[in-house]
């Protein structure tokens, strides 16, 4: 092995190994981010301890109502006498300007539509939790996208006395339609229509709600959608808030392991590399946090929508008129749990800023939840750039358009015949190099040929054995291999035209939500490592299963490698290609052990295409083919002169300035 092929193969293991390095956290990284997550829970800790003893003097400063008031307040509200009924006697519950007077300030109530369940609680009038009703986790636990927690969502913003207003200690009244709820109930959104659920908090002056005073949590669901309109409206309470404040949306979760995947106290490979906050400014593309690392960022320019992506899974909140005119924090952290809870992935939250007009009386915050999978039909059916959460390889090498044009649409074309999932991959591999094969026909048509061609090919080297007289020996090899028919391109433009799809195929199989939890074989989740043997140990890199999918597209690779240099034996090559090439089917075992199983039997089933191809042309392509090409160009040669073509002139003046300038540094040396 030669000084430059071992040069070029400690380049490779140190991409390798740098990749490596580069995707886990430094040192620096999980330290700022942690004195950052102290910061934000001594911040929140502050607010929650304010917030109970602004509550608790609120109480103290409670009095009971007579029933004459009771009556007044009824009438003043328009409620119903069955309500009047239940309020009587209750004593007043306070916070600053807001208020409520039922028996139950705190309760919950869940819809249920034809996707999801998403309960509800009237203290903070948020969204506690949300379960999908067409998945299930890994472990066939209830798929929650948003885990139960009071302070899931919040709004903080400034009264008129300077006093910070946090509407998740606001006990809200529930109205569903026009009808009012009083106790824990479960709704269900009915067919082809929409449920209203309307949570109000009353402006109080002198211990009486004003009827037209409140402010409205307002949530819109819809029977066969996985989005819900959200508003919330400052409905004459102008006087009562702030002119110049700024609300501050805060919205937190705590997002669950969904999917099977490399998993340690350490560690959470797979799910969590597809693990991200997304969020996209008013002007620009769709970012993000570095997927699967503690990551923060602050945003000065309006944002239209803030999402909470898992592998397969997102929650999003976005605006519609107005922007959220900041966000002062996205957090993401994966390091908050130390209890090695499986079930646990990350923690997520955002502070995001939007403009109060103190003018307007009805001023409303318009917005919309999502809570559903990363499907890209239903994403980018919404036309706001949802469907930039998949990674298809967006704005790399072209990638992004043979995934929407090409594999997308074919993939979901195959979808309808109802076949196994596993089925359908093989059958898009074989459309896939069914495509591509006039490309690789040349390809493998010139291997072909070349391995007949290989005693000329030796005659020219030991014609030409000294390096100044490269120029001549690349002006025989190209002289043979026109005369045989082989194109200088026949090589390297099959490998640049398929890279771009090795790469789409690479993003687009792990991140399929169709392939969630399919079976195929012994494989029972194609979306995820196939496992036959789960070893008592982990190996750095490979992991602690053994992967049968991955260990056949080893074995194929392994034996294509073979095959093939074994068919350039005696050509001209550098000395440490052959090293290399047998090291790569290794390396790719260990990369792709933890790989999902769709993307290990494409991989095997086109490396066994590629295999049955080079058979077929091989067998085609005979020396006496060859042989007579070549008398052919010949004959032609002698009786009429073939043109060089302006590539080949250009590579035999690029190779001429190369001898001139190696020459001009030879006699420098010599001087």
């Amino acid at each position: 092995m030669d000084k430059k092929s071992i040069i070029g193969l400690v380049l490779i293991f140190l991409l390798f190994f740098g990749y490596i390095k580069w995707v886990t956290p430094s040192r620096e990284e999980i330290e700022k981010s942690r004195i950052e997550d102290s910061r934000i829970e001594d911040s929140v800790r502050r607010a929650e301890q304010a917030e109970k003893e602004k509550t608790q003097a609120a109480k103290n400063d409670t009095t009971a109502v007579t029933d004459t008031t009771k009556n007044t307040v009824a009438a003043n509200i328009n409620q119903p006498d069955s309500v009047v009924k239940q309020q009587e006697n209750v004593p007043e519950v306070k916070t600053s300007k807001f208020k409520t007077n039922f028996d139950n300030p705190s309760f919950g109530v869940s819809v249920q539509n034809n996707l999801f369940k998403v309960d509800l609680q009237t203290l903070g009038a948020s969204v506690q939790s949300v379960v999908l009703k067409d998945y299930s986790t890994f472990d066939n636990r209830p798929l929650e996208i948003i885990t139960p927690n009071k302070e899931n969502f919040t709004i903080l913003f400034d009264d008129v006395d300077g006093k910070e207003i946090s509407t998740s200690v606001l006990p809200f009244a529930l109205y569903c339609g026009d009808k009012q709820v009083t106790t824990a109930s479960e709704l269900i959104v009915p067919e082809n229509d929409s449920l209203t659920l309307s949570f109000r908090a009353y402006v109080c002056d002198d211990a009486l709600p004003i009827a037209d005073k409140y402010l409205e949590f307002r949530y819109v669901f819809y029977h066969d959608s996985y989005e819900i309109d959200f508003d919330v409206k400052f409905h004459n309470i102008n006087n009562y808030v702030k002119e110049r404040t700024s609300l501050n949306v805060i919205w937190n979760n705590k997002m669950n392991r969904q999917e099977k995947s490399v998993f340690s106290k350490a560690s959470r490979m797979g799910e969590q590399n597809y693990t991200s906050i997304y969020y996209k400014s008013q002007e620009d593309k769709p970012d993000w946090l570095r997927e699967g690392n503690d990551g923060s960022v602050q945003l000065t320019t309006p944002v239209e929508w803030v999402a909470y992506k898992q592998q397969f899974f997102c929650a999003i909140l976005m605006t519609e008129n107005q922007c959220f005119h900041n966000a002062q924090q996205l957090n993401m952290a994966f390091d908050k749990n130390q209890s090695g809870d499986p079930t646990y992935l990350c923690d997520m939250s955002s502070i995001l800023g939007y403009s109060y007009d103190a003018s307007n009386s009805d001023f409303v915050m318009d917005m919309r939840l999502f809570y559903g999978p990363n499907k890209y039909r239903l994403l980018r059916g919404m036309d706001r750039d949802f469907e930039r959460m998949l990674p298809l390889g967006w704005g790399f090498f072209l990638t992004q358009w043979v995934s929407r044009y090409a594999i997308i649409p074919v993939f979901n074309l195959l979808e309808n015949f109802g076949w196994n999932y596993g089925i359908i991959i093989i059958v898009l591999t074989f459309l896939l190099k069914l495509v591509l094969s006039p490309l690789t026909y040349k390809s493998y048509k010139s291997g072909a040929v070349m391995r007949h061609l290989k005693p000329e090919m030796e005659a020219i080297n030991k014609k030409f054995p000294k390096q100044e007289q490269a120029l001549q020996k690349q002006q025989a090899m190209s002289a043979l291999n026109k005369k045989a028919g082989i194109s200088p391109l026949a090589g390297c433009l099959p490998a640049l035209i398929q890279f771009p799809i090795l790469i789409a195929m690479y993003r687009f199989y792990p991140a399929s939500i169709e392939l969630r939890q399919q079976s195929f074989l012994w494989c029972d989740d194609l979306s995820s490592f196939d496992s036959i043997l789960n070893l008592p140990f982990n190996i750095p890199i490979y992991g602690s299963h053994v992967s049968l999918f991955c260990l056949l597209m080893f074995g194929m690779q392994f034996f294509y490698t073979v095959y093939t240099m074994k068919q350039q034996q005696g050509q001209a090559s550098m000395p440490g290609m052959k090293f290399m090439m047998y090291f790569m089917p290794f390396m790719m075992l260990f990369i792709f052990n933890s790989q999902s199983a769709a993307l290990n039997i494409y991989y095997f089933f086109n490396l066994l295409l590629s295999m049955a191809q080079m058979f077929a042309i091989r067998a085609f392509i005979t020396e006496d083919k060859v042989r007579a090409r070549i008398a052919k160009s010949e004959a032609m040669s002698k009786t009429k002169p073939q043109k060089k073509s302006r590539f080949q002139q250009r590579l035999e003046e690029m190779q001429r300035m190369s001898e001139e300038m190696q020459k001009q540094r030879q006699n420098q040396n010599k001087r």
